[in-house]
């Protein structure tokens, strides 16, 4: 069986969620599954097990997946300082070439519409680049994508989540988050078919 790392972090539920249909995806392609995993908190200690929902992430999580789908709220136009101080830890894994070659996407919520996305999605792409992934986008194919007047890009999933979290995400969101996770699984079992 093929595992994908789904690896998010969540202030207020909504990238859980969106995680959660990324993994609903992942599910559609036979023999492949998804691993869900978190990050702590910044004052968290990574050894803590959380209350609920999926344990925290280990490099160890890094090291057998086949893929990659990373997650996180916009902060500034950015991904959060939790997910970036886990990101800052795997250097060994970065020299170890361990990520080289394997499918990664990207998928983020904000706050409003022209709340840095975009921007968000292209700087969690960067330290996957460098680990040598292999980016997997949303193609225009999928209707949604044009039709959407809420969150969703070519560059990854996104959820437009308004200033108190107050906005559920939308059927148009859900179906880009499951489009998504299909794509990246479909062409991790491509990869590892032949």
């Amino acid at each position: 069986m093929l595992e994908i790392l789904v690896l998010y972090y969540s202030r207020h539920g909504a990238v859980r969620t969106m995680a959660e249909h990324i993994a609903r995806g992942v599910a559609l392609v036979p023999g492949v599954h998804a691993r869900l995993r978190t990050v702590p908190e910044l004052d968290t200690p990574s050894d803590h097990i959380p209350a609920e929902g999926p344990i925290y992430v280990d490099k160890t999580d890094l090291r057998e997946c086949v893929a990659l789908a990373l997650g996180s709220p916009t902060r500034f136009g950015n991904m959060a300082a939790p997910m970036k101080a886990f990101i800052d830890t795997t250097s060994d894994v970065w020299l170890s070439g361990t990520l080289v070659d394997k499918p990664a996407a990207v998928f983020t919520s904000t706050g409003s519409l022209h709340g840095g996305q975009e921007t968000t999605l292209l700087s969690m792409m960067l330290p996957l680049m460098h680990h040598g992934m292999v980016l997997v986008g949303i193609p225009y194919t999928e209707v949604g994508l044009s039709d959407t007047e809420s969150g969703g890009t070519p560059y990854g999933a996104s959820h437009v989540s308004g200033s108190n979290n107050e906005k559920p995400i939308t059927e148009a969101e859900k179906q880009l988050c499951v489009a998504l996770g299909r794509r990246l699984a479909a062409l991790t079992a491509r990869l590892h078919s032949g």
